[in-house]
C-alpha cells in the first residue's frame, strides 16, 4: 500500500530536514516503522505554509473484518449526508461560515497597488490563509465522515453524480461547490480499497427521490422545495432524503447481486450503469 504523509513546518522558513524522518517537536505523524521514503516532496502554497510529502509503503493498513451492515447514502445541501437509516449529517457550510472575513480581506487585497510590493504580498497571503482554513476545515470534516462510514459498513451505495455539470447551476453553484461531494466520493472509495470495503456507484438518473421505499410506486414531478410526501398508493409519508437513502441502498444492493441496468430504460446518451468499486485484493 502506497501512502502519502504529509508534514508542516509552522515556522515558515522552509527548516523541513528534520521532518524527513518523521520526527516533530510536540509530536506529529510519523513514517511507519521500518518504511523508507522513495519519494519526498518539498513544496509551500500560497497561504506560505510548507509542506513535505513521503511515498511510502505502509505494511500497517490492512483490511477490516468483514461486517454485513450495508448503507445507502443520499447527499445534499440541507444535510451534507442523508443515510438511508434515517442518520442524516449536517452540512458545516465552511465556505459561508468565513465568507464574511474573506470577502474583507478580498477587498483589502484590492486596494492595494497593482505589483510585487511588500503590502500587496502580505494581503494576498492573508486571503490564501481564509481560503487554506476552509479547505483544511472541510477535508478534516469530509475525512472523519469518510473513516466512520467505511469502518462501520462493508457496503456502501452512492450515487454516480456529475457534479462538473450541477455547478452550472447559478444559484447552486457556490453551496454545492462547498459541499465537496466529488471530494468526498473519491476518499470514500480509496478507503474502501484500503480496508476491503465495496462501493457501489448507481445510475444518476435512478428517480430515487420520487419512487415509494415502501410499494415501489413511482411518483410524477417533484420539485425541490417538497420535503415530505405522502405516497397515494400505500399511503407512507416519507422523508424526501431518507426516501431516497433507502432506495439507493435497495438499488446498489439489486446491482452488487444481479449486476447493472437496474435502471429503468432511459435512452439518454451518455447514461450509466450502475457501478462497483471492487476492494484491493492482497496477496496473502
Amino acid at each position: 500500500m502506497l501512502l502519502r504523509r504529509e508534514f508542516r513546518d509552522g515556522t515558515g522558513r522552509g527548516t523541513v530536514s528534520p521532518l524527513l524522518w518523521g520526527e516533530r517537536e510536540g509530536g506529529g505523524p510519523a513514517l511507519p516503522e521500518g518504511a523508507s521514503p522513495s519519494t519526498v516532496t518539498v513544496s509551500q502554497d500560497a497561504a506560505g505554509r510548507w509542506h513535505v510529502s513521503l511515498l511510502c509503503e505502509d505494511s500497517t493498513v490492512q483490511p477490516l473484518p468483514t461486517t454485513d451492515t450495508a448503507v445507502g447514502i443520499d447527499v445534499g445541501l440541507d444535510h451534507l449526508l442523508t443515510l438511508s437509516t434515517g442518520e442524516k449529517a449536517s452540512n458545516p457550510r465552511h465556505e459561508r461560515r468565513d465568507r464574511s472575513c474573506l470577502a474583507k480581506a478580498q477587498r483589502q487585497l484590492a486596494r492595494k497597488d497593482r505589483g510585487d510590493g511588500a503590502n500587496r504580498a502580505e494581503a494576498r497571503r492573508k486571503v490564501a490563509k481564509i481560503y487554506a482554513r476552509i479547505t483544511d476545515r472541510r477535508r478534516d470534516h469530509l475525512h472523519k465522515l469518510t473513516t466512520r462510514l467505511v469502518r462501520e459498513n462493508q457496503t456502501i451505495v452512492i450515487e454516480d453524480l456529475t457534479v462538473r455539470n450541477m455547478v452550472k447551476n447559478g444559484s447552486l453553484a457556490r453551496a454545492i461547490s462547498d459541499a465537496a461531494w466529488s471530494q468526498f466520493r473519491s476518499m470514500l472509495e480509496y478507503k474502501a480499497q484500503w480496508y476491503g470495503r465495496e462501493v457501489i456507484a448507481i445510475d444518476r438518473w435512478f428517480p430515487s427521490s420520487k419512487l415509494c421505499s415502501a410499494c415501489g410506486t413511482l411518483r410524477g414531478e417533484m420539485p425541490l422545495s417538497i420535503r415530505t410526501w405522502t405516497c397515494d398508493s400505500c399511503g407512507t409519508t416519507h422523508d424526501r432524503d431518507v426516501n431516497a437513502a433507502k432506495n439507493i441502498l435497495a438499488v446498489g444492493l439489486t446491482a452488487s447481486v444481479c449486476g447493472a441496468g437496474v435502471r429503468p430504460q432511459r435512452r439518454t446518451p451518455g447514461g450509466q450503469s450502475a457501478m462497483k468499486q471492487k476492494p484491493l485484493r492482497r496477496e496473502p
